[in-house]
């Protein structure tokens, strides 16, 4: 976020964010799945979605921002939050059903 913001408008870099998030999170979850696979993808896509918000809260909300600002923002977080969780979550989907 940091970079875009930086080079483009901050509207701009939320949406590439949004769009980001949830293919990064697909190739996470394909080398998770393929080489781990310890969980089902539910659990998986809560613990990631989790781990994501943690980081979000405590690295970038209080310690960066120190604000929640961020927070109010559907596209800055809920929306990348729900993203990953889905694209995780159907990511592990597709893997089980091939093996």
């Amino acid at each position: 976020m940091g970079i875009g913001m930086s080079r483009a408008s901050l509207e701009t870099a939320l949406f590439i964010h949004a769009l980001a998030a949830p293919l990064i999170f697909i190739l996470v979850s394909i080398v998770y799945f393929t080489k781990f696979n310890f969980t089902t993808p539910l659990q998986t896509a809560i613990v990631f979605v989790l781990a994501v918000i943690a980081m979000d809260f405590f690295v970038v909300a209080l310690m960066i921002n120190k604000s929640m600002d961020m927070f109010s923002s559907l596209l800055g977080t809920w929306i990348p939050f729900g993203s990953i969780f889905i694209a995780t979550y159907l990511t592990g989907l597709c893997i089980k059903r091939k093996s």
